[in-house]
């Protein structure tokens, strides 16, 4: 599978930075709508992802929705390293379906673990339909 053919390239992707506040990325996701954002470092190496679940916690933990309260706190406070793992730029089909089955998307990253972009389920069902055409 050429995961280039398919993936929508990081300058198309949204996504945050483990320094942005709390307050930042709770309007990025609002604005996009989406349920998880790839978090990555000052140097686009990708850290993990943030989902709506994990700002939840966090005002549940911190007692209030205020958004001015939100400036604290940074994305890094909140990040679970563990969630929507990465693949590699080479990863092959069989490993792409396999994480797509657990995520709504799979962060693809080169060989220093910077960000090149993600494959959405959409994208990997859409090549598979017409690669059967």
């Amino acid at each position: 599978m050429n995961l280039a053919k398919i993936m929508t390239p990081k300058v198309f992707t949204v996504f945050l930075h483990e320094t942005d506040t709390v307050r930042q990325g709770l309007e990025v996701m609002r604005r996009h709508g989406y349920t998880a954002i790839p978090v990555l470092d000052q140097e686009d190496k990708y850290l993990g992802s943030i989902s709506e679940g994990d700002f939840l916690w966090h005002i549940l933990d911190k007692g209030t929705t205020d958004m001015k309260a939100q400036e604290r706190y940074r994305i890094s406070e909140l990040l679970r390293r563990d969630f929507c793992e990465p693949l590699d730029i080479e990863a092959d089909r069989e490993r792409v379906m396999e994480a797509l089955l657990k995520q709504n998307f799979v962060p693809i990253v080169d060989s220093r673990n910077v960000l090149c972009g993600i494959v959405t389920r959409r994208s990997a069902m859409k090549y598979l339909f017409e690669e059967q055409q």
